[in-house]
C-alpha cells in the first residue's frame, strides 16, 4: 500500500492543494489543513486567532457549492493565499497583513452573492465573511478533532465509479487528506482500531467516514451533477468511504511513501462485507 496523491485544504470548506509532502503533528493533524477560514460576520466577531467554530458560522463548499469554482492554494513562505476562479488569478493577497485580508474577504463577500446556497445550507444568507486564521498555519478549521486526518482508497472511488456508470470518480469530492493506491474497496474499512505507519508518522485508524452532499459536487464546476450520496446506499448499503485516523506519533509523509502496519502482521480484507 503507498501513498497516491495528498491534498491539503488551505480554507476549511474550500477546494484542496494538491502537495508532494507535508507535516503531521499529534494532537494536531496535518499542517496547513483547513488553517483558514471565512467566517460570516453576522454571526460574530471574526478576527485571525479565531478558534475552531462549527460550519454554520463559515461559508462552505457543502452549503454554497459554486465556491468549488475557486481554486484555492496558500504559499506559507510568502504567506499568501492564493484563488483562482477557474484557470484565471482572481486575486491574491497576504494573510498578514490588515489591507490583504481584508481584500480577501471583500473578494469571497462579493462572490457568494453570485451564488445559490443548497437547501440544507446552514447559513443560506450572503453576508459578508472575514477571513479568520493565523498565518503561521497554527490554526484549524475541521470538521473534526484538530488532531485527525481523513484516508482514502483508490479502489474504493473505482468501484463506485463502476456502479454509478461513470469511467471515474474525481477523488476531491471527497475531500480526503490521503488518496492510497493497494488495497481493495473499502480495504480502508478494515485498518479501524489498528496503528498504521504512515511515512515516519504513526496513525491510529478511528473510524469509516459517513458522508454528505459535498461528494454530489463537481469539484471543477461546483454543480451538483452526480447523485452519490443518494447511490451509495443503494448499491453499497452505507454512505460511508475512506476513514479517520489520529495522529499518535508525528512525522513527514510524501507521494509514494508506503503504509505499512505497525505490528506487522498480515492485512487480510473481506470486501464481501462493503457491498450488497
Amino acid at each position: 500500500m503507498e501513498v497516491k496523491t495528498i491534498f491539503k485544504h488551505p480554507v476549511k470548506g474550500f477546494t484542496p492543494q494538491v502537495c508532494d509532502r507535508v507535516e503531521l503533528r499529534r494532537d494536531f493533524g496535518m499542517v496547513g489543513d483547513r488553517a483558514f477560514a471565512f467566517m460570516f460576520t453576522d454571526t460574530g466577531n471574526p478576527q485571525p486567532q479565531t478558534p475552531w467554530l462549527p460550519k454554520k458560522y463559515l461559508a462552505v463548499q457543502n452549503d454554497w457549492g459554486g465556491l468549488a469554482k475557486l481554486r484555492c492554494s496558500y504559499h506559507p513562505h510568502r504567506q499568501e493565499l492564493e484563488l483562482h476562479l477557474g484557470e484565471t488569478l482572481a486575486i491574491v493577497e497576504s494573510v498578514s497583513t490588515e489591507e490583504g485580508r481584508d481584500r480577501l474577504s471583500q473578494f469571497v463577500s462579493d462572490y457568494l452573492q453570485t451564488l445559490t446556497p443548497s437547501p440544507t445550507a446552514r447559513h443560506p444568507q450572503a453576508t459578508p465573511v472575514r477571513l479568520i486564521g493565523m498565518p503561521t498555519e497554527d490554526t484549524r478549521y475541521p470538521d473534526r478533532h484538530p488532531g485527525q486526518i481523513s484516508l482514502l482508497s483508490q479502489a474504493t472511488l473505482d468501484a463506485i465509479a463502476a456502479k454509478v456508470g461513470q469511467s471515474q470518480i474525481d477523488s476531491r469530492r471527497f475531500r480526503a487528506n490521503f488518496v492510497v493506491d493497494g488495497l481493495p474497496p473499502w480495504g480502508e474499512f478494515d485498518w479501524v482500531g489498528r496503528q498504521l505507519q504512515l511515512g515516519t508518522a504513526t496513525i491510529e485508524v478511528l473510524a469509516p467516514i459517513g458522508r454528505c452532499l459535498n461528494i454530489d459536487v463537481n469539484p471543477d464546476t461546483g454543480d451538483r451533477d452526480l447523485p452519490l450520496l443518494s447511490q451509495l446506499p443503494t448499491h453499497f448499503g452505507h454512505a460511508q468511504t475512506g476513514v479517520i485516523a489520529r495522529i499518535v506519533e508525528g512525522g513527514f509523509v510524501q507521494c509514494g511513501d508506503t503504509l505499512l502496519s505497525t505490528d506487522f502482521s498480515e492485512t487480510t480484507f473481506d470486501t464481501n462485507l462493503h457491498q450488497k
